[in-house]
């Protein structure tokens, strides 16, 4: 952008306008951090929790400007309605109550195995796993493994050894 405005492919008044919301932009009810996946490679992620369907909407639609990611957990039907209505190509995993937006393919990098130990911990467990997808991981998932044996544990990780030698 400097390159344009050195140019002159671009007003100063443009190129304030823009830096304006670099490297994060103030909504009054929220700030949203654009340089994050800069610093460190991974996008901000929303809390839905506590905002309103039309804030997570206006938060979601802003970070999608600036990202091809975009993550929300802790979110319900009515936040994603709110989102599918700006974003159409937003996702909802009700399982993990989250609102997903990818765009584009990225490379998955192995290493992440999500165990939990009964059916009440699947919606934290489906929330790490889709929060670790987003930030490119792939995902070896364990649940109802239990606390009472680890023989149920040991014949899970039997089937994914066999599984990955195919």
């Amino acid at each position: 952008m400097l390159e344009s405005l050195q140019q002159g492919s671009v007003s100063v008044d443009e190129a304030l306008s823009r830096l304006r919301d670099l490297p994060y932009e103030d909504l009054g009810y929220a700030t949203l951090d654009h340089h994050r996946s800069l610093r460190t490679g991974y996008p901000e992620v929303v809390l839905g929790q506590g905002k309103t369907p039309e804030q997570i909407a206006a938060i979601t639609e802003k970070l999608a400007v600036q990202s091809d990611r975009v993550l929300v957990t802790r979110a319900d039907m009515d936040a994603y309605r709110a989102v599918k209505e700006r974003l159409p190509d937003a996702a909802y995993n009700s399982a993990a109550r989250c609102i997903t937006l990818e765009r584009g393919r990225q490379t998955r990098r192995p290493g992440v195995a999500i165990c939990c130990a009964g059916t009440s911990d699947v919606p934290v467990a489906e929330e790490a796993a889709v929060t670790a997808e987003m930030m490119g991981c792939s995902v070896d998932k364990m649940y109802d493994v239990g606390v009472a044996g680890i023989h149920r544990l040991l014949d899970k990780t039997e089937r994914l050894r066999a599984a990955r030698a195919l």
